[in-house]
């Protein structure tokens, strides 16, 4: 894998076109809880049930379930196992990383009134990691159809060459600044295909905007990697209050923070007659911070002492992002002897964007058989196509969000638990099942999702851990922003892992 070593940074304010896309909402729109291990094992099934530092989460009403307070941390093993098609290529990879999945503690006050029904009330914090973009994955094959250039000429034509080229004395450092602070992001890919030679203008003139490829026709040999890092984490701050021993509601304000890295590397090589470059190296970097803040509020009512049900009203999320990308462009030339290596050793800084991802709908039903067991059943419901950019006067943004409008849609989960106890054992299985967040499930596919678990109790101490394994195949574009080169590879994804939670009495 190249590296981008970066000499001199330029910092650029870009304007016109951003780097941003559809894709971004809905990375940053999943709100997957990953919970303690209990929680895990039993299909994260806990909006009517409470009495876990990771339902608090679920549904506010939570932490008043709790017979006294409490403090909890798990740790986790995660993998992700991605099978890889690509122009009939197949390849697989493995991403294994150890992560703090949860933490946080719910103080339970009883009431000592005897005048009021109001008998119990509860504080919270709590910690949860709701996204892992830990990632790593190939695609590798021969493209009969379309080479790496479209990516470039789809962004060069209809733009003057004098806007995407570097002016007489300019370094190449110089021109890629200039131009994406005036222009934008478009216009930068257009400079990368024409001074790498990938691009031939039409007609060397300033007002030319029509241009052709040097990479023609036949088969292209093309590998694809991608490698991500970071994490998506909510910090519920939680109220709760208790009614007559069977009316919980409860309110949480979660504030949000995101963190995400992805670099890609794309090779291309080709020996079909007439192509004048016979090898491309394009390398990309993004870096992505971002904090929000949302709110919940929630019910749980014991109809019964066994019978219980929950409602949760998810807020949507209100983000401020910001984003910084690099570029590396590498090609082979025929007539000249060394590779033409465009390292502009700048970093685009683009402005804050706001993002504003759609909230959640959840009702929950359990029965509990006293000391020896339980059932329980989550229903949610999202609309992702709410997803919205922000400025929505911004003509960039204004597309996007048609986009999400058109593409995404809503996403029903279906979560079971199940819970049996033996004197200070407890056996624990879940299942999960989530629907595409697509109106088209050939993007994203549903996921399907099994876990087991086994707890064990001593006074105020246990000590829990779960297995679960979850599938989901999609097709995934290499470069969702690019306006001709729509490539996607067909990923086949198992999502495995592994936790550990220990809980206290506080």
């Amino acid at each position: 894998m190249k590296k981008v070593i970066l000499l001199l940074i330029t910092v650029i304010s870009m304007s016109f076109t951003y780097g941003q896309d559809f894709t971004d909402a809905l990375r940053y729109g999943n709100d997957e809880i990953e919970g303690t291990a209990r929680f895990r094992a039993m299909g994260g099934a806990f909006g009517a049930l409470g009495g876990d530092l990771s339902a608090i989460n679920i549904n506010p009403a939570s932490s008043t379930i709790f017979s006294q307070s409490q403090a909890s941390f798990t740790i986790g093993l995660s993998t992700k196992n991605n099978d890889v098609n690509y122009s009939n290529g197949l390849t697989s990879s493995n991403d294994d990383n150890f992560n703090l999945a949860q933490g946080g503690g719910v103080f339970v006050y009883a009431s000592n009134n005897p005048n009021t029904k109001w008998n119990k009330f509860s504080l919270g914090v709590a910690y949860d990691r709701t996204s892992d973009f830990n990632n790593r994955w190939v695609a590798s094959g021969v493209n009969p159809d379309v080479s790496i250039g479209e990516y470039f000429s789809g962004f060069a034509n209809g733009l003057r060459l004098d806007e995407i080229s570097a002016l007489p004395g300019e370094t190449i450092g110089q021109a890629y600044a200039d131009i994406g602070a005036v222009f934008g992001f478009g216009h930068q890919q257009g400079f990368l295909g024409f001074e790498s030679f990938i691009l031939e203008p039409d007609a060397d003139v300033d007002d030319n905007i029509d241009y052709s490829s040097n990479i023609v026709g036949g088969n292209y040999s093309q590998r694809y990697a991608l490698e991500s890092t970071g994490y998506n984490g909510k910090m519920a701050f939680n109220f709760a209050a208790q009614y007559d021993e069977r009316i919980n509601i409860g309110v949480n304000v979660n504030a949000h923070f995101l963190n995400y890295e992805r670099i890609t590397v794309f090779d291309e090589t080709n020996s079909n007659a007439g192509s004048t470059v016979s090898a491309v190296g394009f390398d990309n970097t993004l870096f992505t911070t971002g904090a929000g803040i949302s709110f919940q509020l929630g019910s749980i009512i014991k109809l019964t002492d066994e019978f219980r049900v929950g409602l949760t009203y998810n807020s949507p999320t209100w983000y401020r992002i910001n984003e910084e990308t690099t570029q590396f462009l590498q090609t082979t030339v025929d007539g000249f002897n060394n590779p033409i290596i465009i390292s502009p050793n700048v970093i685009n800084i683009f402005p804050e964007y706001r993002l504003r991802t759609p909230g959640k709908i959840t009702g929950s039903l359990a029965y509990v058989f006293r000391d020896k067991g339980l059932f329980s059943f989550d229903y949610s419901r999202k609309d992702y196509s709410e997803s919205t950019f922000r400025p929505t006067n911004d003509p960039f943004f204004a597309f996007q969000n048609s986009q999400i409008s058109d593409l995404l849609g809503v996403s029903n989960t279906y979560r079971f638990g199940a819970e049996y106890r033996y004197k200070q054992l407890s056996f624990r299985g879940g299942y999960r099942f989530e629907e595409s967040p697509y109106e088209d499930d050939t993007f994203v596919g549903d996921l399907t999702s099994y876990s087991l678990g086994l707890g064990y109790r001593i006074g105020d101490f246990a000590i829990d851990v779960a297995f679960s394994q979850a599938e989901r195949e999609g097709n995934t574009f290499l470069y969702s922003n690019a306006p001709t080169f729509r490539e996607t590879a067909n990923i086949d994804t198992t999502f495995t892992d592994v936790v550990l939670t220990l809980t206290f009495g506080i």
